[in-house]
């Protein structure tokens, strides 16, 4: 049986589950159904279409074309769950879970998640205890609450609908959601119906709803790294206890004979005020009833904290640093190597029978279809051209690695002259060309440097010297007016000798117009004596962060800085995950408690006294103030929240609702304390790591320029875009694309150019500054004899009838990522032939291939091996034995 081997035929049609339905209409006459070949879930068809044209596509209307579209829709699907970092197992599985799929995966389905999880979160604003502001009926907050939760609902059901029963039980995000989901609709459904509220403390559950968003990815990252790094905080927190535990047994042997010292009165006591003590929070008066009576008793609290809070609470830093660093580290690789995974994934559904060695330029541009759908028709093609390093008429493997990096740039058309002036006549050109070598002078800049800090001096001066009472006087100061001439002018030079662009792509050039944009507004108020825009003249100083350019720590430090603002907003929110579940737990149990005078009884009574008491003639009201840090709802829960993870003064806080309620309550604000510190550690281990990272690659790499972006520069020749002009009116592309390519045409026939050349720029990111960095680490360790060729071939099955095909499952994605190939065992020492024999099912040695078949088979598997080998990432670890593939012959 005969294959032919077209251009328009791909090597991996996919089909619904079980075969019997395709997702695509397609031509089933000659075809025969084959096992899971493309790595993901779809069933896999050897497709035996005659060609439809000059080794180019099939219109969309043919059957084989549909096969390409669905191939070019999973190859993208592919893509994104690389980026993503979405687990295989859940690629969708036939044509019902594909819909579910697409379904679930646009933006109006993740605003719709996201505005749903906000609205069950905002619900604690109206329910009791509410803000008496915002107060709602038990009906109208708990119909709402069904409501949200039934859009949960339908959100579970497209996710069971494209995952299936077995991978949705599997998914363990999913199941916690589920059971969350079933208590809230049960305690909504029991609120409704007695119309009163009871203790809810699963509301503190509801985070989970905003944790499981699309758009939550970074806070599900820092909460896998915070439970990631609890074994190594654990270990040195029960170490601490432990030290903790034994100073409070001997503290109370030793002082608690003192009547005076009620600290250690008991052994309760005693570990209480250690560990408030650890927080210093009651430091000295703690120390003072001991000390009281003897000197010495001082070397006590002097060892406890020598111990407890410079040592093992730096060494729990420590710890969680190198924790961090690691988990960084392993965490980088690992992506890498799930992008690597998705991108050979697609590789494979992309390569096509008569070209199976690498992707051509009609399949790219399907592909991007799906991948990239906003990316115009010029854009596809250098991003083709871009990925293309081998200059061939295909994309090889090593070259498509490179998609997600090269998929984000941004092109536009170089421009030909060296500045914006060049152009202009000759006394306008010298005239702004003088202006261009001005600004990017040395002396220019440091002429500026020196106005910022006499600037900076005078405004300190000035503030010293005003009093309390009305800053803003009625009059403009003159220094104002001078200092902004002067940055006035420096905008206007740098902006002609520059240009509006090249000024505008510099992120202190920005930073100076903004500050000078709203010096110029303060100035405005002030000459109009608009009081409600006072603050803006505030805002002055900021100009003084331009002196951080002078030295490299200083800019080292301010760009690790902006860095880290994307990163730090996700450990902020997780922040606020923790605080909104205690909050919720500590309004349902100390809701009403702490009023003025509620402690009088308490160590603590004077933070919470309020008396009107007469002096002479007035009333003088004599108040604590710490009956304001309650839990009465939502917003006073968080604001207590925040004083006690300030630890100043928490323990009174602590020690005002015990008095009120149990020595148990004490449980809340130690976890609280814990939960805080775990997180603040994982916090500054976070900016440790980012500036240790960015200072090693300083130094690693001097002559590199970090600060910068990614520029890649292509050119494209006229015979270029005619060619992809004719593909498009081929293959009934968009209008759209079309009218971008003769715009092009026109431009470049206007200008008489025979080629034009363009710039794709995107910003440096984290991972290719880690890329570079762990390039040592990333290198190959698998031989390039080690892959067996046969499987190879399984994937590509080129050249074999459907019943030589008969090839262990799996596929060519699986090869080279550090995992043996399905059907193939891995083992230390010599081979088992039986396997490799059973894994085939005797088909290979049944019928031998002919020479021209055998050729091009081995040409293909040695050149894809190579491929993987170069590119696998996978570093075993010394101590490990090193595994190899067994090696057959072919």
């Amino acid at each position: 049986m005969a294959v032919s081997l077209d251009d328009d035929v791909p090597l991996i049609l996919t089909l619904d589950e079980g075969g019997s339905a395709p997702l695509a209409p397609s031509n089933s006459l000659g075809q025969e159904e084959l096992p899971n070949r493309n790595g993901g879930s779809y069933a896999v068809q050897d497709s035996q279409t005659s060609s439809l044209g000059l080794g180019g596509e099939s219109p969309p209307s043919s059957p084989t074309g549909h096969n390409w579209e669905i191939n070019y829709q999973e190859a993208a699907i592919y893509l994104q769950e690389g980026e993503n970092n979405d687990k295989f197992f859940t690629h969708p599985k036939n044509a019902k879970a594909l819909a579910a799929y697409l379904f679930a995966h646009n933006h109006l389905f993740y605003l719709m998640e996201l505005s749903t999880a906000l609205l069950l979160l905002l619900l604690s604003l109206c329910e009791a205890p509410a803000v008496p502001a915002l107060r709602l009926g038990i009906y109208v907050h708990a119909t709402l609450e069904l409501f949200a939760l039934m859009v949960v609902v339908f959100e579970l059901c497209m996710k069971l609908r494209w995952l299936g029963l077995h991978t949705f039980i599997r998914h363990k995000r999913t199941m916690v959601k589920t059971s969350v989901l079933v208590v809230q609709f049960i305690e909504a459904i029991v609120v409704l119906v007695r119309q009163t509220s009871h203790v809810r403390v699963t509301r503190a559950l509801r985070c989970i709803f905003l944790v499981d968003c699309r758009y939550c990815g970074g806070v599900r990252r820092n909460l896998r790294q915070i439970f990631q790094s609890l074994p190594p905080f654990m270990d040195i927190l029960l170490l601490l206890l432990f030290f903790m535990i034994i100073f409070a047994i001997l503290g109370f042997y030793l002082f608690s004979p003192n009547p005076s010292d009620p600290y250690f009165s008991t052994l309760e006591n005693s570990i209480v005020s250690l560990f408030v003590l650890l927080t210093t929070a009651n430091f000295p008066d703690v120390m003072m009833p001991s000390y009281s009576r003897n000197p010495w008793s001082c070397v006590f609290f002097i060892v406890y904290l020598s111990i407890e809070l410079y040592f093992i609470m730096n060494l729990l830093l420590a710890v969680v640093f190198d924790t961090f660093n690691d988990i960084e580290k392993r965490k980088f690789k690992s992506l890498l190597l799930h992008k690597r995974t998705a991108i050979q994934h697609a590789f494979c559904l992309l390569i096509s029978q008569r070209r199976p060695a690498g992707i051509s330029y009609r399949q790219f541009e399907g592909l991007m279809r799906f991948y990239r759908p906003r990316m115009s028709a010029r854009e596809r093609y250098l991003t083709f051209k871009a990925l293309n390093q081998s200059n061939t008429p295909l994309l090889s493997l090593k070259d498509f690695y490179d998609i997600y990096e090269v998929a984000a740039l941004k092109w536009k058309a170089k421009r030909n002259r060296e500045h914006w002036f060049d152009e202009l006549p000759r006394t306008a050109f010298l005239i702004f060309k003088g202006i261009n070598i001005l600004v990017k002078s040395k002396a220019f800049q440091y002429f500026m440097y020196l106005v910022v800090a006499v600037n900076g001096v005078w405004i300190l001066v000035e503030t010293f010297m005003l009093k309390g009472g009305n800053f803003f006087s009625k009059h403009v100061p003159w220094s104002y007016v001078v200092f902004l001439t002067i940055y006035g002018v420096e905008l206007f030079l740098k902006v002609a000798g520059l240009g509006p662009l090249e000024y505008l792509s510099s992120g202190w050039n920005l930073f100076d117009f903004s500050v000078t944009l709203f010096a110029f507004l303060g100035l405005l108020a002030l000459a109009f004596n608009m009081e409600p825009f006072y603050f803006i003249v505030v805002l002055r100083p900021l100009q003084l962060l331009r002196l951080f350019k002078l030295k490299k720590r200083y800019r080292n430090v301010l760009d690790t800085m902006f860095e880290l603002l994307p990163r730090m907003a996700s450990l902020g929110l997780t922040l606020l995950i923790f605080y909104y579940s205690l909050a919720i737990v500590g309004m349902e149990f100390f809701c009403g408690i702490l009023y003025p005078n509620c402690c009088n009884t308490s160590t603590v009574s004077d933070a919470y006294r309020w008396l009107n008491h007469t002096v002479g003639n007035r009333t003088v009201v004599d108040e604590g103030y710490y009956y304001l840090n309650n839990f009465d709802n939502i917003l006073n829960s968080f604001v207590t929240l925040f004083e006690l993870t300030v630890v100043n003064n928490w323990y009174i806080i602590m020690e005002g609702v015990t008095s009120q309620t149990s020595h148990w309550s004490r449980l809340y604000f130690m976890t609280f304390y814990i939960v805080t510190m775990v997180v603040m550690t994982i916090i500054v281990a976070f900016i440790l790591e980012a500036f240790v990272f960015r200072m090693n690659y300083s130094r690693k790499n001097q002559d590199s320029e970090v600060d910068g972006g990614i520029t890649l520069e292509k050119e494209i020749s006229k015979d270029e875009l005619l060619a992809v002009l004719e593909l498009y009116r081929e293959v009934r592309g968009a209008t759209s694309d079309i009218t971008r390519l003769l715009t092009v045409l026109s431009q470049m026939e206007k200008h008489e150019q025979n080629t034009v050349v363009f710039l794709g720029r995107r910003s440096r990111t984290k991972s290719d500054l880690s890329l570079k960095m762990y390039q040592e680490e990333i290198q190959v360790r698998v031989p390039l004899p080690m892959l067996p060729r046969p499987h190879l071939s399984s994937c590509l099955g080129v050249g074999l009838p459907a019943d030589e095909q008969g090839l262990p499952s799996g596929s060519f994605p699986e090869c080279g990522v550090g995992e043996a190939p399905h059907g193939i065992r891995a083992s230390t020492g010599t081979a088992a032939r039986g396997d490799w024999d059973a894994g085939l099912g005797g088909a290979w040695a049944q019928e031998p291939l002919s020479l021209p078949q055998h050729e091009q088979l081995s040409h293909m598997a040695l050149l894809l091996e190579e491929e993987i080998c170069r590119t696998c990432l996978i570093s075993y670890p010394e101590t490990e034995p090193q595994v190899q593939w067994e090696q057959q012959e072919t």
